[in-house]
C-alpha cells in the first residue's frame, strides 16, 4: 500500500492541475469577450460604433456584464424543481468545459527538465470522448426548460434536444469518413499526422462543410438559433432564469463555439501545426515554438469564431421545418454519400489506383 502511494508521481499531478486550471481560466476569459467581439463585430457590419463606454475602446464591457449578472436577484419560480432547476445551467457549463481535455494545445515543453505535453489527457478514443461529451449538453438544455415548469420553456427545450440530436448523427458520419483516412481516434495523432503531410481539409473539404454546418446547430448559432427563438418562445429555455444561472447558459454558448472552432482547427486545420515552416527543422527553439504553436491554433480558432458570427449577423433564422429537412434530408445523405466515396478512393488507393 506505501509503495503504490509512493510511486505517484507528484510532479505529474501537479503539471496535470496547473493544465486544468490554465485550460479552464483561458476558456472562461475567451468566452468572456467572445460576447465584446460579437457585439463589436455586429457594429461593424451594421455600421454602428458598439461598446465604447466601458474602458477604452470598450474592453471592460465583458467585467461590467459578470458583475451585473453577479448582482442581480436570484430568482427561482415556486412552482418549479429546485434541484433539477440549479442542476440545468450547471449540467450544460460543466459539458461545455469537459471537451477541452482532450485538445492537443501544443507541442511539448521543458520545464526544470521534464518535458510537458501540452495536452490534459491524451486518451485514444479522443473524438470519442468529445462525441459524449458534447452529447451531455442537451441534458442541461432539456432539465433547464422542464424544471422551469413553464410552457415555452418546455417547448424550447423540446427543440434543443431534438436540434442537437439531429445534427449530431451528420456530424458523426462526417467524421467517419475522416477517420477512414486517418485511422486513429487519438486527436494527437490526428494533428502528428498532418504535421508530416498536408492538412485535413484537403482530403475532406465536403465533410469539414457538414461538420461546420452542424457545429453552428450544435451551438445554438444563427441561423440554427430556434430554441432562442424569441418571436415565438419569448426568450427560449432559459427565460426563467437569472443572475448566474442564466449566465451559465449564456458562457456555456460561447465555450461550446470556442471548443467547437479548437475541434475544427484540430481535426480539418492541422491544429497546432505552424504552416509553411518545418517545426522539426527549429527544434532547438524550445519553448518559443511551442508559443510559436499554441499562438497559431488561437490565430486559427480566433477566425472560426469569427465566422460564427459572421454568419450570424448576414444570414436571418431557418423555420423549424427547414432546419429539420437540411438535417434529415441534406446533411445525412450528403455524409453518406462522402463516407462511400471516401471508402472508395481507400480501396482504389490501397490497389494501386486500378480496378
Amino acid at each position: 500500500m506505501h509503495s503504490a502511494l509512493l510511486a505517484i508521481d507528484l510532479f505529474l499531478v501537479i503539471e496535470k492541475l496547473v493544465l486544468i486550471v490554465g485550460i479552464v481560466s483561458i476558456s472562461l476569459v475567451i468566452a468572456m469577450y467572445e460576447t465584446y467581439a460579437e457585439r463589436k463585430v455586429a457594429a461593424f457590419i451594421q455600421d454602428r460604433r458598439g461598446p465604447n463606454r466601458a474602458g477604452p475602446f470598450g474592453i471592460l464591457q465583458p467585467l461590467a456584464d459578470g458583475l451585473k449578472l453577479f448582482m442581480k436577484e436570484e430568482i427561482i419560480p415556486n412552482t418549479s424543481n429546485r434541484f433539477l432547476f440549479i442542476l440545468g445551467p450547471c449540467l450544460a457549463m460543466m459539458a461545455a468545459m469537459m471537451t477541452s481535455a482532450v485538445i492537443p494545445w501544443g507541442g511539448t515543453l521543458n520545464v526544470l527538465g521534464r518535458q510537458v505535453t501540452l495536452q490534459i489527457a491524451d486518451i485514444n478514443i479522443g473524438i470519442l470522448y468529445v462525441f459524449g461529451v458534447v452529447s451531455m449538453g442537451v441534458y442541461g438544455i432539456m432539465i433547464g426548460g422542464w424544471a422551469s415548469n413553464n410552457k415555452f420553456s418546455l417547448m424550447a427545450a423540446l427543440r434543443g434536444a431534438s436540434q442537437v440530436i439531429s445534427y449530431e448523427l451528420p456530424m458523426g458520419l462526417s467524421l467517419i469518413a475522416l477517420l477512414m483516412l486517418t485511422g486513429s481516434l487519438k486527436m494527437s495523432e490526428i494533428v502528428g499526422q498532418q504535421m508530416d503531410s498536408v492538412w485535413n481539409i484537403c482530403y475532406q473539404p465536403l465533410g469539414f462543410f457538414i461538420f461546420l454546418v452542424c457545429a453552428f446547430a450544435e451551438c445554438n448559432r444563427t441561423p440554427f438559433d430556434l430554441p432562442e427563438a424569441e418571436n415565438e418562445l419569448n426568450f427560449g429555455y432559459h427565460q426563467e432564469y437569472s443572475s448566474m444561472k442564466l449566465g451559465f447558459y449564456l458562457f456555456a454558448e460561447y465555450i461550446n463555439m470556442f471548443i467547437s472552432s479548437v475541434v475544427m482547427a484540430t481535426l480539418f486545420f492541422g491544429g497546432y501545426d505552424v504552416p509553411f515552416f518545418n517545426d522539426a527543422a527549429h527544434a532547438d527553439w524550445g519553448n518559443w515554438l511551442v508559443a510559436l504553436q499554441g499562438a497559431v491554433l488561437l490565430a486559427k480558432v480566433c477566425f472560426f469564431i469569427f465566422l460564427f458570427m459572421w454568419v450570424r449577423w448576414t444570414i436571418p433564422r431557418f423555420r423549424y421545418d427547414q432546419l429539420m429537412n437540411l438535417g434529415w434530408k441534406g446533411l445525412i445523405p450528403l455524409a453518406l454519400v462522402n463516407m462511400i466515396a471516401t471508402a472508395a478512393f481507400i480501396l482504389w488507393k490501397s490497389n494501386g489506383y486500378k480496378f
